[in-house]
Formats: structure tokens, sequence, C-alpha cells
């Protein structure tokens, strides 16, 4: 991860290797998503898949970027 420019949470994806404009799901406060984009051009059933694994580890998710950022509060989306 880089700085991102301190933006808020989110996932960058990709089908195979990642690309610089991959891409972005967003997570809200409420523990949801927002598609921000989908750049890498990810097949939809293949998209809802990964949405679901997202949704599904979505405390882990911010866990972690709590944890490489160095920081308590998360800023989100909406």
């Amino acid at each position: 991860m880089v700085n991102e420019n301190n933006e808020p949470i989110h996932v960058h994806l990709s089908k195979g290797s990642m690309i610089a404009n991959s891409t972005k799901i967003w997570l809200t406060k409420s523990g949801g998503y927002i598609l921000a984009n989908n750049n890498s051009k990810i097949p939809q059933n293949d998209l809802n898949k990964i949405i679901a694994v997202i949704s599904r580890h979505y405390f882990f998710i911010l866990a972690k970027w709590k944890e490489y950022y160095h920081i308590e509060d998360v800023k989100f989306y909406c």
C-alpha cells in the first residue's frame, strides 16, 4: 500500500497483475461498500464474488488499514 493521498478506506482490484488504474471499492462506515469504478474490467460475476469476500472480511480489512497506516480513526467515503 502507498499513501493514497489520505484517501478514505478502499480496496484496489485487478485481474492478473496490478495495473495503475485498477478497480476500486470504497468501504462505508455502515459496513457496506460502493463500487467506485471497474477500470480493470473484472467480469460482473467475478466482481460479485470478490465483493462478497470483501463484505465478509470488512472488519479484518479495517483492522489491517489501521495497522498499516498507524491510525485509530479511519476515514470513510460515506
